[in-house]
């Protein structure tokens, strides 16, 4: 399966792996509280633009599986925004300035909080368009075992910070959990697949 190249834009309906990581030796999450911040702020800024469907939260790094709402909704956003529409809409930079506000803002309340300056992510949000039905499948396995790749615990069962307990649950979500369930074939398939060996973890090289 060949490496998928990273991509510039973000196109409406389209699906994307997106990752990033903290500067240096610095990390993104300290404790519980900054986990669940940056998802309320991930919530707030994103879900309007973005459909979800994996995520994953380790200290240093981040790993999303998302697709871009259609054109039709994302109009329907820059209307609710009370924004009017004029000439030619750049849906890259609709959605862009969402992920900007949201890195944004956990930053400075990140940096308020343990008194630091600078920079928090590096250089820029890293994304690569996903076309190929094999990937998505193999990416939802990546993004839940990368926690394990990384030794930040010995099974995916043990991480907290990433939606492989959200799909496997009946809690209310943002996560596309039906559909991730119904494209694994049950919620019994998703749970097996997950305990597959992870190779698919060398051909990504990413995080």
């Amino acid at each position: 399966m060949p490496v998928l190249p990273y991509t510039d834009t973000f196109n409406p309906a389209s699906y994307y792996h997106l990752f990033n990581h903290a500067v240096g030796n610095e990390n993104l999450f300290r404790n519980d509280n900054n986990y669940q911040y940056f998802l309320a702020k991930f919530k707030q800024y994103i879900t309007p633009v973005c459909k979800i469907y994996a995520y994953c939260l380790m200290p240093n790094h981040f790993h999303f599986l998302v697709q871009i709402k259609t054109e039709a909704e994302l109009l329907l956003f820059i209307k609710e925004q009370q924004k009017e529409v004029i000439g030619k809409v750049d849906f890259h930079k609709i959605v862009m300035n969402q992920y900007k506000y949201m890195f944004n803002g956990y930053a400075q309340a990140f940096n308020k909080m343990y008194s630091r300056k600078g920079a928090l992510f590096i250089d820029y949000l890293r994304r690569k368009e996903i076309t190929d039905n094999q990937y998505f499948t193999k990416l939802v396995q990546y993004i839940h075992n990368n926690p394990v790749h990384h030794n930040f615990c010995k099974t995916v069962d043990e991480w907290k910070y990433s939606s492989y307990h959200t799909i496997n649950s009946q809690k209310p979500t943002n996560i596309e959990r039906s559909t991730i369930i119904d494209w694994f074939g049950g919620i019994d398939n998703y749970r097996v697949f997950h305990q597959q060996p992870t190779s698919f973890l060398n051909e990504i090289e990413l995080y």
